[in-house]
């Protein structure tokens, strides 16, 4: 427990400390409430730090999509396999097996809506 006197009521972080616990999270299997129980601050404080610091570092904050040309289709919709389905939307096309997981399927169809 920390205990704050004087005028000012809020901890001040320095830079080091900032970056050694930003460090912590991001090792493998660390849990981010874990660090930041051991830090003695609030779980949010971290991901606000995490936040800052990637749009200073001009960091995307989603993974990076490569596009490439259309590949021609080997197999004819007929060829698809009992079940199966063929989804065709503005220039991409889609073959979606029968025993594809529902969850799969939706995420899908909602990228080629977008």
């Amino acid at each position: 427990m920390t205990l704050i006197t004087g005028v000012e009521r809020r901890r001040r972080w320095s830079s080091e400390e900032r970056a050694q616990i930003l460090a912590a999270i991001d090792e493998p299997g660390a849990v981010v409430a874990d660090v930041a129980r051991r830090a003695d601050i609030c779980t949010s404080l971290v991901y606000k730090w995490r936040r800052e610091a990637r749009v200073a570092a001009n960091e995307p904050s989603f993974a990076s999509v490569i596009v490439e040309q259309p590949v021609p289709m080997s197999a004819p919709a007929s060829d698809l396999g009992p079940g199966a389905i063929m989804v065709e939307m503005k220039d991409a096309r889609v073959r979606i097996g029968a025993n594809a997981p529902s969850a799969l399927i939706a995420a899908t169809l909602k990228a080629l809506r977008s």
